[in-house]
């Protein structure tokens, strides 16, 4: 908190220096406190070119070898820097630059040091093919801010330190008014006009005539008297207008004393002396008391007579007085509930914007509210948890020590486990006499790994057991550790440094750190003073760290290489609490209840320490249990309370919405989101679980229960990448030896999909959709000739679709907010701009000295943040800023010719490009690339079947597998071809114009592989919806079929009279392209042989794709 306090008060400092305009004070301030980095004045630094400037501002902030970004942004400066003293012909200086300040990053790419050596034997460094964009110094420092600003807010150091905090103006002077009328109001002899000379001492009023002090006595005798509770008030007096003065700004008032109104009456009080609706722990937590009165109190009036006997006060300065001294006067904000905020609570001033107060009325269809399953499990459930990879598998641990794994579409118990201790005589002598008397135990947490092939479980008597999955009910231990004195409160698994570990924590009041494969201890974070109560591991930037909460509410935050405490601070109210970030990591956020029932819902600024928000909506817990919370989708947070689960939007902190699961729930329910977010389970008083679904839930288990409501026998579940003639641990996973292939993707039944001997799967009768008036759909406007779609893309914000063209040209459109498109995303209601700079610039690809003869592949990619466009029509590869449609580089002059492009989702100044000559990284020629973060991977596809996943850590070969493809399947370079990670980036798809598969990304193993018939068409495109539980396949005789996902099996298909008007009978065009929407999951969009692009999506009346909404999953 003392933290905090002192970034506030630097802001208060730089505010009212930026207000003086003593701009070389503030920025000396910046760089000395490191809170605020002013991009604004790095902005113009470099436009100056003031390179050492630069360099000494931005080494207030950060490291050149701190991480990849701060590097990155050091050498661009110093490279430029270079340059310009190459343009400029001065080689002295360019060789001092070199030897000097260039040669720090030798030891990471000596190649490009030797380049960058290479350029001062050069009369004009543009001959390079890389430097043959660079204009002028001028337009050079420009481009290169854009660059460094992306870098800046992408660099974990600086990102936290761009944002000024919004308050009131001239708040400093604010702060300094309110001071000085409370040190009036303690005068003991209050003049009505007192002189303020000096703000270096405490302000008294000088003695008064003996009728002016009977006045000040009578009055004095109706003021109140400070309570002397040791609070300290820090408030200022309330100020009351009898008449009110003539309407002036805080901003005039402060500015001289010819601003002040003539009259201003008062009726003064102390303020903050009256309790607030915060307890005093939370104020203990601030380490200050709350600045201001409570909103209740703020217009009371303690002169009983009225306004009108309230003494009027005039404030001025005595003009002997320090002439840098301004006029002080008393006005206070009326309004201000704000006030009423403790001090670590960081809330705009104006409070919660318009659209945070806003309740939320209606169902969002996002959400899972739908009960779809019941599951009785037998006894209490205690923790559950989703697979990370197959979305239906839940594993559920009990009161009574049990732990199973479920298969929830098929509501069956795939494999169960009761409380065994596996060794006995290696526990500690407490531990045996604890089983001695009681042989029992609690589940208290049941996690999975990350990557799904096993669980660990945590019990309420000294003891951690990791256990391997292997499908259907063979469950094998691992390991067993003794870890905790008492009940083990919670378990967390997590990679570092590519080494599975697991973290406990528990009654003896520690945090414990273990290697998942042997489970020896690396780490013991002791400093906790009560029970831990939980434990959430995270890595932020190039930081490895664990977050650890108490039953009496402190949280602390431990550093994997330091074990000691780098932060420490308490939960709202004391609550005992557990933490977790949002799926990408960004938002953090903490839910719990104290030992008054009082619980809180808060999102978390993780750099500061302080709330950011607290959500409304909560009840007082009347039986003392776990407050049961999570988040999914980056969007939603879901609690179990009163009875019922509670949704809100992360960004509104009102309720959006109740779910009481027909009913049966417990107070504080256990509740559970899958990976996905389409699922939630949660648990019930008859001992059971109820699955919830939304829309894409509900059909998941329509489509799988279909086929699995009529067998009573458990279903042969096979895990993604295991062998299906493996014999399991019973009868119900042995495989009969005539029985064909099986092979199951994810959540699906096993008898589902079954594939003959050829490959081919049996395709059950999908829905036929024949007409326009069975789905909505809408083409683009285009300006350009009927020439074939190459690529197509949506941006991943959702707003915009961009479009490659047979003639190297990019098409770009957007969809604008609007009464019909409220979320402003791409949608089959709105007709989109076809947008283009207003200096009417396109963005054409290079193809100049190309031979048009020969066919090449055209290819493009989209960076992270829909800024950068790069492109190849198999010349030069273009790099266009897509916001202004300039080109900002061109690279890499053919033979050889790109083929594949991809940019790295990590780091937008990563390209990865393959050549039809082999590039440095990737092995023969490239056809296809595609990016796993989670995994660390690329995957690349060469002409000759190779398969390879290549590190993005070390950028080296991790695997390689040939494909072996059937020869009519064979993929050719000028064939398209594609490579697309499933969003849980275990799993890849990868399509030709005879094949669909789908791999395990780990083991390079395909799981799934479809082959239409011979006389069917060829397949021009396929892709995963944003969801994974769909894929969109396009076909060269004009249709669309849509396949369920987890089991490759196409649902329904949509027939070109549909969506496609032919301009003559004879016409034939087919999409040849397509792109599935990043956030809609239903949406999708095909790129036609004529030029024209069209967006799908199903009717309104449909929950997905050929499934009704007034359906039900029974």
């Amino acid at each position: 908190m003392a933290a905090s306090i002192n970034s506030e008060m630097v802001f208060l400092l730089l505010q009212f220096l930026n207000e003086q305009n003593f701009n070389t004070t503030a920025r000396m301030l910046e760089k000395e406190s490191g809170f605020f980095f002013n991009m604004k004045h790095f902005e113009e630094m470099i436009n100056k070119g003031e390179w050492d400037e630069v360099e000494s501002y931005l080494s207030s902030f950060a490291r050149v070898h701190e991480n990849r970004h701060s590097t990155k942004i050091f050498f661009e400066i110093r490279k430029q820097k270079y340059l310009e003293a190459l343009d400029k012909h001065d080689k002295d200086a360019a060789v001092e630059i070199l030897s000097k300040d260039l040669k720090v990053f030798k030891a990471l790419d000596e190649n490009l040091y030797k380049d960058l050596t290479m350029l001062l034997t050069l009369n004009n460094f543009r001959e390079v093919d890389r430097l043959c964009m660079y204009r002028d110094g001028e337009t050079a420092r420009m481009l290169l801010f854009i660059e460094l600003r992306r870098l800046i807010e992408a660099n974990p150091v600086l990102c936290d330190k761009l944002l000024f905090p919004s308050f009131q103006d001239s708040r400093l002077r604010a702060f300094i008014n309110q001071g000085l009328n409370w040190q009036h109001y303690l005068c003991n002899n209050s003049l009505p006009n007192p002189t303020i000379r000096s703000l270096l001492v405490d302000h008294v009023c000088g003695e008064v005539n003996s009728a002016q002090a009977s006045s000040s006595e009578a009055n004095a005798s109706t003021r109140p008297t400070p309570r002397g509770d040791g609070l300290i008030p820090t408030g200022a007096p309330v100020v009351s207008h009898s008449n009110p003065p003539t309407t002036t700004s805080l901003a005039g008032l402060m500015a001289g004393s010819s601003s002040l109104p003539n009259q201003l009456a008062v009726s003064v009080r102390p303020m903050g002396l009256n309790p607030t609706k915060y307890s005093a722990s939370e104020l203990a937590w601030g380490r200050s008391l709350s600045l201001g009165a409570p909103e209740e109190a703020i217009n009371m009036q303690i002169d009983e007579a009225g306004p009108s006997n309230a003494q009027p006060l005039h404030t001025h300065v005595d003009e002997a007085g320090p002439s840098d001294v301004l006029p002080l006067h008393m006005q206070i904000d009326e309004a201000g509930p704000s006030d009423a905020q403790p001090l670590h609570t960081v809330i705009d001033e104006a409070g919660p914007s318009d659209a945070e107060r806003r309740p939320l009325h209606s169902h969002d269809q996002n959400l899972p509210t739908t009960v779809v399953a019941n599951l009785n499990q037998g006894s209490a459930v205690k923790s559950m948890d989703f697979h990370s990879v197959q979305h239906t598998f839940l594993l559920v641990g009990t009161t009574t020590g049990d732990v199973s794994v479920w298969e929830v579409c098929c509501r069956r118990m795939l494999a169960s486990r009761n409380f065994k201790v596996w060794d006995i005589g290696a526990c500690s002598l407490q531990l045996q006499v604890s089983l001695a008397n009681e042989y029992s135990a609690s589940v208290t947490c049941a996690r999975w790994t990350p990557d799904g092939n096993g669980f660990g479980v945590a019990y309420s008597k000294h003891m951690v057991q990791l256990l391997s999955y292997h499908g259907g009910d063979d469950l094998r231990n691992h390991l067993e550790v003794e870890a905790h004195v008492g009940s083990i409160n919670d378990l967390a698994f997590y990679h570092r440094n590519k080494q599975l570990l697991f973290i406990t924590c528990g009654e003896d009041r520690i945090v414990k750190v273990w290697d998942a494969a042997t489970g020896i201890r690396l780490h013991a974070f002791e400093g906790h003073n009560s029970p831990v109560y939980s434990v959430y591991p995270h890595i932020k930037g190039d930081i490895d760290f664990i977050l650890s909460t108490e039953v009496d509410g402190k949280i602390k935050v431990w550093m994997y290489d330091d074990e000691g405490e780098r932060v420490d601070y308490e939960a709202p109210g004391r609550s005992c609490s557990t933490m977790a970030y949002s799926a990408d990591g960004t938002r953090l956020f903490s839910c719990g209840a104290n030992r008054e029932g009082e619980s809180h819902l808060v999102e978390w600024n993780d750099t500061e320490g302080t709330l950011k928000r607290m959500y409304l909506g909560l009840g007082k817990q009347t039986v003392l249990e776990k407050v049961h919370f999570d988040t999914t989708r980056n969007r939603f947070l879901a609690v179990g309370d009163e009875f019922a689960i509670k949704y809100w939007d992360m960004d509104n902190i009102n309720l959006m919405c109740t779910a009481d699961a027909d009913g049966g729930l417990p107070a504080s329910p256990c509740i559970r989101f899958n990976k996905l977010g389409t699922l939630l389970a949660v648990s019930t008083n008859e001992h059971g679980v109820k699955i919830l679904a939304n829309a894409s839930g509900s059909q998941l288990f329509r489509l799988i229960g279909d086929h699995t409501g009529t067998s009573s026998k458990a279903p042969l579940i096979v895990p993604w990448g295991a062998s299906s003639s493996r014999a399991g641990t019973s009868s119900n996973t042995a495989v009969r030896k005539n029985m064909p292939s099986i092979t199951v993707l994810g959540d699906v039944d096993a008898n589902l999909v079954i594939s003959n001997e050829k490959g081919k799967s049996k395709i059950s009768r999908p829905i036929e959709i024949n007409q326009r008036s069975q789905l909505r759909s809408l083409k683009l406007p285009d300006r350009f000739l009927p020439v074939r779609i190459m690529k197509l893309a949506y941006t991943h914000s959702g707003d915009c679709i961009l479009a490659l063209i047979g003639n190297s040209i990019h098409e770009l459109w957007k969809w604008r907010r609007n009464d019909m498109n409220v979320d402003e995303m791409a949608t089959t209601g709105v007709v989109p701009q076809l947008w283009q700079p207003s200096g009417g610039m396109s963005m054409i690809n290079d193809i100049s000295g190309m031979n048009l003869e020969v066919a090449r592949v055209p290819c493009c990619a989209l960076s992270k943040n829909d800024v950068h466009l790069a492109s190849s029509s198999g010349g030069k590869i273009s790099l266009f800023d897509i916001t202004t449609f300039t080109r900002v580089n061109a690279f890499m002059t053919p033979p050889p010719a790109a083929t594949s492009l991809a940019f790295f989702p990590a780091d937008n100044n990563v390209l990865a490009v393959g050549r039809e000559d082999g590039a440095i990284l990737i092995y023969n020629t490239v056809i296809a690339l595609a990016f796993a973060t989670a995994l660390d991977v690329l995957a690349s596809l060469g002409e000759d079947d190779e398969l390879c996943l290549w590190s993005t850590s070390v950028w080296r070969k991790k695997e390689s597998k040939s494909l072996q493809i059937a020869p009519e399947c064979t993929p050719s370079l000028h064939a398209q071809s594609r490579l697309q990670f499933h969003p849980d980036q275990t799993h890849f798809l990868f399509f030709h114009k005879m094949l669909i598969t789908v791999y395990n990304a780990s083991k390079l193993e395909c799981i799934h592989q479809w082959i239409p018939e011979r006389s069917s068409s060829a397949i021009t495109g396929a892709t995963f919806s944003c969801d994974g539980q769909s894929i969109y396949a396009t076909f060269d005789d004009g249709s669309v079929g849509i396949f369920f996902a987890p089991a490759l099996q196409i649902k329904c298909r949509i027939n070109p009279t549909a969506y496609i008007v032919l301009p003559t009978p004879s016409s034939r065009i087919y999409p040849s392209v397509v792109a599935a929407h990043p956030l809609k999951p239903n949406q999708f969009a095909v790129g036609l042989t004529d030029g024209a692009v069209c967006v799908l999506e199903p009717l309104e009346t449909e929950e997905t794709w050929g499934v009704a909404r007034s359906s039900r999953a029974t």
